[in-house]
């Protein structure tokens, strides 16, 4: 599926075209989701381009074609900063392909703090905000919100400065990723393995090692079910 940013694009190109016949140009494409360079509208056309939505015709100007509409292709382009929420990235076991949601269908959750993806941090903070969560991401639970601070799941597409969306619980599965208590007093974001007597906490990050912990020593706060990532 689509994120925010990518279903709108898609739709402003296709109603352009029905329009005029022709693909908005680059610049039209960024005043109409007001990004702050052409750079991302690049990006947006790739991933639209690899997901079989556009393509690209060759030795023509301008020359995007729509190949398909989602789903829930609504009516509607972007008009600006109205309405524009951060893209949403569902979770698991690792952190999956995005999704789209209703605007006015969230959940307002607790942002707690940072919380190291890299070496462990203090643990968790009190309550610092509250911002708004699509409700389709949530499900049932209690969830809560945590900044992520470092780069140590960056090839689980977690990035410095993502928002994590956790689903509070002291349980989890064999590979999923899971805020972690360590020792009581550090909180991290790592992939958790249960190997025989032992708890491991993985990174994904080849530049980081697997620290292994006794079962006494990791106490599992939450586990990973979304991910949310401001681009501007």
């Amino acid at each position: 599926m689509l994120t925010r940013k990518q279903h709108e694009l898609l739709m402003f190109i296709h109603e352009r075209i029905q329009e005029t016949g022709v693909s908005p140009s680059f610049d039209e494409m960024k005043e109409a989701l007001d990004l702050a360079s052409k750079s991302g509208i690049h990006r947006l056309i790739t991933a639209l381009e690899e997901r079989g939505f556009i393509r690209r015709l060759a030795h023509r100007a301008r020359a995007l074609e729509v190949t398909k509409l989602p789903e829930q292709a609504t009516a509607g382009a972007p008009r600006g900063r109205a309405g524009f929420k951060p893209d949403v990235i569902e979770g698991g076991g690792g952190v999956s392909a995005p999704v789209s949601a209703p605007a006015n269908d969230t959940r307002e959750l607790p942002l707690l703090g940072k919380i190291a993806a890299g070496t462990p941090i203090a643990a968790i903070q009190h309550e610092q905000d509250r911002l708004p969560v699509p409700e389709s991401l949530l499900g049932k639970g209690d969830h809560y919100l945590l900044e992520i601070e470092g780069d140590s799941m960056i090839e689980a597409g977690i990035l410095n400065g993502d928002l994590v969306v956790i689903r509070r619980g002291d349980t989890a599965n064999n590979g999923e990723i899971v805020v972690a208590l360590v020792e009581g007093e550090e909180a991290t974001l790592k992939r958790l393995r249960r190997k025989g007597a032992s708890i491991a906490l993985e990174p994904a990050n080849r530049l980081y090692e697997t620290r292994i912990f006794g079962p006494d020593q990791v106490q599992v706060q939450g586990r990973l079910v979304g991910l949310m990532r401001r681009y501007h």
